[in-house]
């Protein structure tokens, strides 16, 4: 039962850590939360070797193989010591190790330019993302949004609930609206009962979850076009952009409040610590 002041927001269903930016990332029954978020969370990148971007989907004719790669960690990150190497594979399940000889090779071949794998950010950040509410191509740089010392895009955490993904399901059934597509850390299972994008309202609040967590979230999670292309047994679908651009559209803060499609909210730490699936949300 929530206490005085709290609501009850539901349970982590689900933990997600990226080692890498934009590959497949794993599931994890338990995660340490520090102030930049779970602790190994993007905490690689591929770098573009000419111009020296940071490898991103949200511009997917340059980078959109990215999602076809999965990565995980030869061993689980500790706090307080360097990343350990990451492993990443193929999808004909070969693989390479980042301290490996030929991973940055193998990539370049996959990606059809010269890269490099690494957890050195470069001294200027610059990120491309496609706008995908522009007629025309249009490209935006977002590099000066990113975390320090990670590869995330802004927030330390990105967070959906069961509600948000089930309102959108319910609006457009022909589309398939797995937590995959949106790559959060956190999924939420909301409360029987609860319908609909719940955590719009969270916004401005802060979320309690388990013993220790604590989160101030900042705003609604403003969507590109990451979540309608081809992902492993995901098909490319520009209706799930679409659906939300219909019915989910927001004012979002970082963005001085442009009007965007949403789907689930950023947090940022407050107190950091210990999660695992199951534990308590509560909404402060």
């Amino acid at each position: 039962m929530a206490s005085q002041g709290t609501v009850a927001g539901g349970t982590i269903k689900a933990l997600w850590r990226y080692p890498v930016k934009s590959m497949a990332g794993n599931k994890i029954d338990e995660a340490l939360i520090t102030e930049g978020g779970i602790l190994g969370d993007r905490g690689y990148a591929v770098i573009d070797g000419t111009s020296g971007r940071v490898g991103s989907a949200k511009t997917p004719k340059k980078w959109g193989a990215l999602t076809a790669l999965a990565a995980d960690f030869v061993r689980p990150p500790e706090a307080g010591a360097s990343l350990p190497p990451v492993r990443v594979v193929w999808p004909d399940g070969t693989d390479a190790t980042s301290d490996g000889g030929d991973v940055d090779a193998r990539l370049s071949e996959t990606l059809g330019r010269p890269v490099a794998l690494t957890t050195k950010r470069p001294e200027t950040i610059s990120l491309e993302r496609l706008d995908p509410l522009a007629e025309e191509e249009t490209i935006v740089d977002i590099g000066e949004l990113m975390m320090e010392g990670r590869f995330s895009d802004y927030a330390a955490l990105h967070l959906i609930t069961t509600a948000t993904m089930a309102r959108l399901a319910e609006l457009r059934p022909e589309s398939e609206f797995s937590a995959r597509r949106f790559r959060p850390n956190v999924t939420i299972a909301t409360p029987e009962g609860e319908t609909g994008f719940v955590e719009n309202d969270w916004v401005g609040r802060e979320l309690a979850i388990g013993d220790e967590v604590r989160l101030r979230i900042s705003d609604p999670t403003p969507r590109c076009s990451i979540p309608t292309i081809a992902q492993k047994d995901l098909a490319k679908d520009p209706q799930v952009l679409r659906t939300i651009v219909e019915h989910n559209s927001l004012p979002v803060p970082l963005l001085d409040g442009e009007s965007l499609p949403c789907a689930g909210i950023y947090g940022f730490v407050v107190q950091g610590g210990s999660v695992k699936r199951g534990d308590a949300v509560r909404v402060i």
